[in-house]
């Protein structure tokens, strides 16, 4: 359980940034986006909590995730968050609330996952260490099934990586 509390977390605190910069360069639109996006990601662990499935991190992650979600929503909908706001017990008005600030051990991001394709053509995914080296890379990618069973047994012309981008296979 403890992975699922990490995952709200890390949910919340990537959203909370995203959103915040967003909402910075009224990006209304965008935001409204990610808040919809977000909520799809933590409606599992709510659902957990309320049927009482949940540990103890996992109701402090998914609180501490609520709040996030009602200060979220309350440039664009005011009411609403006020209203979710005093349902959470929460101290004072949401409107008068300091913004929450992310934590960036939980936005950063671990592992990239880089599209790959076969003769031009997408075919699957990679994900990998961020930091992972060009031949980390290439052979990660040949030991894929997918790859293995388009390949089958052809030698492969080029492979071509693009750091944080793509991954080509010409065959």
């Amino acid at each position: 359980m403890e992975g699922e509390a990490n995952a709200v977390s890390k949910a919340a605190h990537k959203t909370l940034k995203l959103v915040g910069e967003d909402l910075e360069k009224l990006g209304f639109n965008k935001s409204v986006a990610r808040i919809y996006e977000y909520v799809n990601t933590i409606s599992p662990m709510l659902a957990k909590v309320s049927k009482g499935e949940a540990d103890d991190t996992v109701k402090s992650a998914c609180r501490e995730a609520s709040e996030i979600l009602i200060q979220l929503i309350a440039p664009m909908m005011p009411h609403l968050a006020e209203a979710c706001w005093s349902e959470l017990n929460c101290e004072g008005m949401v409107a008068n609330a300091a913004w929450p600030q992310f934590n960036p051990d939980l936005v950063a991001e671990n592992s990239f996952t880089y599209p790959v394709q076969i003769n031009g053509k997408r075919r699957g995914e990679l994900t990998i260490a961020v930091d992972a080296d060009k031949e980390t890379i290439e052979k990660a990618v040949l030991a894929l099934d997918f790859v293995a069973d388009k390949i089958n047994g052809q030698p492969v012309r080029k492979l071509i990586v693009v750091p944080k981008r793509i991954v080509n296979i010409v065959i």
